[in-house]
């Protein structure tokens, strides 16, 4: 009975390492697959700890129940750590094994201290560390309980090899062979199948890490993704509760709570105001929504503000249970309004088309009522003469509207060609100073030589500056001064005429080039509309800047082609 006690106590003593190191393996460095072995760091350093208490428990209550044979397992943790292990944890644990031995060997010797230690296998366990490695897991369980068994062996020869052993010891002998191969079964079963639990949890601690960090991953890929979005996103669960928020969101909602922050909304119901959009308004199809209906689109009007509204569900891919739902916010406001002014485009420019042709077609009844009155003043006496002068004045002046509103109504494209703008201004000259001689003005040209050629159309670009020169003239009074320049400024050239006239007041500005407005007492107010046109249709734009008392600069500018390299003008 004390032998079957001392068994039973070594063999929980030799398992304690079996029992015990699952329950602190779970570092993920540990069991990535079938083949995992005790890794270097935390886990190794358990294991060695364990292994190494086990020993010097095993080795204090060993004991020689029948005589001269020992009953001790500290082999079998020592060969355990040296195969799942690392090699100087090891050899630290062999160390260990050979101190302690004489203080509780029964007859000390060199023979029992080099065989019952185990000293004698550990180096071909090292040498076959790497192999066992790379074994499955029955085959490790297999190779460990060889290892075991030739361990317990050697330990139960020692007496025979010392020759202490007595004849009438054999029958002693084999039993304590059979209780060393038990022992070496059910110690080598523990071990294989603890290290095999703690791979599994290992593994699944490594899986679960794995997932929990993609999930973050994507989770942080889904909020950039809303986040860069110019639309309000806003995640709700299945109870309608704030899972999350993008920035433009949560930019919108700062307008009413400036210190928000998108943690103050998670988990909370969303209701009232938003910083200008009411959540209430799309409350009713949030929640139908969650209870399966499908995507729902919507334009609410909010005072002076258009909103586009989407909400849609979230369902699961395998039972399309609905898990939530996603609302989309949109200002649409600015969008509304030129979709508004681009259809009153449309039609303006369908009644600009209509006006045109049946302009045009005034025309043709004036030059036969024209004509006839040529006849008829031919035959009547000359004091008639200035009647017929001032219907003709007329006619020619209404004729003289209907071009520039067909050439203002007209949207054609304009032959260009490489041009010299300061030819064209020099060919213009005679005829400003004509003008200027007439009104008692005078004329300065200043014109920039870093100025290349531009592709432009020259009859257009004569009537842009005659426009504007004359404009200039008839602002100011006598001993007035136009300047007509042009200067290189960054990608493009600036073409500026300037008076010194009375200046025109910011409210008139804004009219300027509004067709048919006019300060005249007999303009058309087609003049300038006209130029915006020539200027537009060239690719460039035409600014205005006055001061009242001062003077008026028209600047028109023209982009230089990117790819023009030629010679300056």
């Amino acid at each position: 009975m004390d032998a079957v006690k001392e068994f039973v106590m070594q063999i929980l003593i030799a398992g304690l390492p079996a029992f015990l190191f699952p329950l602190f393996a779970k570092w993920s460095s540990f069991g990535r697959g079938s083949n995992s072995s005790v890794p270097q760091s935390a886990a190794s350093i358990t294991l060695a700890a364990l292994c190494a208490a086990s020993i010097l428990l095993c080795a204090l209550f060993s004991r020689s129940p029948w005589d001269e044979i020992p009953l001790d397992f500290g082999n079998m943790p020592l060969f355990a750590l040296l195969l799942y292990g690392s090699w100087r944890a090891g050899l630290a644990a062999m160390i260990v094994r050979a101190a302690v031995f004489p203080l509780y060997a029964v007859h000390y010797t060199w023979t029992g201290w080099l065989v019952e230690t185990g000293l004698l296998l550990c180096p071909l366990i090292l040498i076959s560390f790497r192999r066992f490695k790379g074994m499955q897991m029955q085959e490790k369980a297999v190779t460990l309980f060889l290892w075991f068994a030739a361990g317990q062996m050697l330990a139960v020869a020692s007496p025979v090899l010392a020759g202490s052993l007595q004849s009438g010891q054999v029958q002693a002998l084999v039993k304590a062979v059979l209780i060393h191969l038990a022992a070496a079964a059910i110690v080598s079963s523990l071990f294989s199948r603890s290290m095999k639990i703690a791979a599994e949890r290992s593994r699944l601690h490594g899986q679960a890490a794995d997932l929990s960090s993609k999930y973050f991953e994507e989770a942080e890929k889904l909020q950039q993704i809303m986040d860069a979005a110019p639309l309000n996103m806003i995640l709700v669960d299945r109870q309608g509760c704030l899972v999350s928020v993008n920035d433009t969101f949560l930019q919108l909602y700062r307008n009413a709570f400036p210190s928000a922050t998108r943690e103050d909304l998670t988990g909370r119901k969303l209701s009232g105001d938003c910083g200008g959009f009411n959540v209430d308004l799309i409350a009713a199809r949030v929640a139908r929504t969650l209870q399966g209906e499908a995507q729902t689109t919507e334009l609410l009007q909010l005072d002076d503000k258009v909103f586009f509204t989407s909400v849609s569900p979230i369902v699961k891919g395998s039972t399309r249970e609905v898990t939530g739902a996603v609302i989309i916010v949109q200002d649409i406001t600015e969008l509304e309004t030129l979709r508004m002014e681009l259809n009153h485009v449309e039609r303006l420019s369908l009644v600009g088309q209509m006006a045109a042709g049946i302009t045009h077609e005034i025309r043709n009844p004036m030059a036969v009522v024209r004509g006839f009155l040529q006849l008829i003043r031919e035959k009547s006496t000359s004091d008639l003469d200035h009647y017929y002068r001032i219907v003709m004045e007329e006619l020619d002046r209404a004729n003289s509207i209907i071009n520039d509103f067909l050439a203002l109504a007209q949207n054609r494209i304009v032959a260009k060609e490489l041009c010299n703008l300061h030819h064209i201004i020099e060919e213009l000259k005679p005829l400003l100073w004509a003008d200027a001689n007439l009104r008692g003005q005078s004329i300065e040209i200043k014109l920039d030589e870093r100025v290349p050629l531009l592709y432009l159309n020259a009859k257009e670009i004569k009537q842009l500056i005659l426009n504007l020169a004359r404009n200039g003239m008839e602002a100011m009074e006598k001993k007035g001064l136009l300047t007509v320049g042009t200067e290189l400024e960054g990608d493009g050239v600036k073409l500026y005429v300037a008076d010194t006239g009375a200046g025109i007041s910011p409210a008139q500005q804004q009219k300027l080039f509004a067709p048919f407005y006019t300060t005249k007492e007999k303009g058309t107010g087609l003049g300038l509309p006209l130029c915006l046109s020539i200027v537009e249709r060239h690719g460039g734009k035409i600014t205005v800047t006055s001061r009242e008392g001062v003077g008026t600069t028209f600047i028109s500018y023209f982009p230089i082609q990117s790819d023009l390299t030629l010679p300056r003008g």
